[in-house]
Formats: C-alpha cells, sequence, structure tokens
C-alpha cells in the first residue's frame, strides 16, 4: 500500500499544489489531509467546495488504487453538510462494494473540529493494467 500512497503522492501536481498530504493507505482505504489556508477558502470565508471536493478524491484516488490496478473515477455524488470552518480538512475513504472491474467507495470529510462537513459516494473502474512500478516495489497483485 505505500508504494501506492508513494506513487500517486509524487505524481497529482493538483494535490500537491493543494498542499494535500496521503497521511494512511490499506486495501479499500486512505485518508487525505489538506490544511484550510486562505486560498482553500472561498468568498464567504468557508472551505471552499472544490477545495473539500480535491481532499475527497484524493482520498478516493489512493484507495481504489490499493486495489492493484490502475482505477480510474466513473462518477461520484458529493453532499455538503455543514461550512468547514477550520482546518485542516481530513478525508477518509473505505472501499464498501468491489467486483472484478467496479468499486464502490465511501468517502467522509471532517474540518478541523471533526465535525463532518461532507460526504461522497464513488465509483471506480479498474483498468486491466497494473499500478505502474508495482511489480518492482515487491507488492503483490491483488486478486478478485
Amino acid at each position: 500500500m505505500e508504494h501506492v500512497r508513494r506513487f500517486i503522492a509524487e505524481r497529482d501536481m493538483f494535490a500537491r499544489h493543494l498542499g494535500i498530504e496521503i497521511t494512511e493507505a490499506a486495501r479499500g482505504y486512505a485518508r487525505a489531509v489538506m490544511p484550510l489556508d486562505a486560498h482553500h477558502r472561498n468568498g464567504v470565508g468557508m472551505a471552499h467546495g472544490g477545495a473539500i471536493f480535491a481532499v475527497a478524491d484524493l482520498a478516493f484516488a489512493v484507495a481504489c488504487n490499493t486495489r492493484g490496478r490502475v482505477s480510474v473515477n466513473l462518477n461520484t455524488s458529493i453532499s455538503f453538510l455543514a461550512p468547514g470552518k477550520c482546518g485542516p480538512l481530513t478525508a477518509e475513504a473505505r472501499e464498501i462494494s468491489a467486483a472484478r472491474r467496479v468499486a464502490t467507495y465511501e468517502i467522509r470529510i471532517t474540518d478541523g473540529e471533526g465535525t463532518l462537513i461532507a460526504i461522497c459516494q464513488a465509483t471506480a473502474y479498474s483498468k486491466n493494467q497494473p499500478v505502474p512500478g508495482l511489480a518492482s516495489a515487491g507488492t503483490p497483485r491483488s486478486a478478485d
């Protein structure tokens, strides 16, 4: 799982630009944390919806790629529940259903006070190719 975390952390320039850090990864699970600085806020001072979505999407990307194959997003639905007032924002993605090619994840986003500010459901499609460098990292490919 460390290989997938490192692979995405090194290559996702948008997440790096936003200051998102992947703090945990396990099969079907990931946690990502993002500061809530001035450039992450909307015009009324709350966490920008795009920033909330970005941290959720990165946690989802890591979680679905821990299955060993390159996985891409098919669909995401997000519900904003409360304003994100203080940072950091934390997104936790958990696999809730998985088949050979399609898996579904729930992503919960909280602010620095632990307030649940958004919930996402995302669907991943697993391509028929291993995460680049996975075999060289000595990580076994997942079986379905």
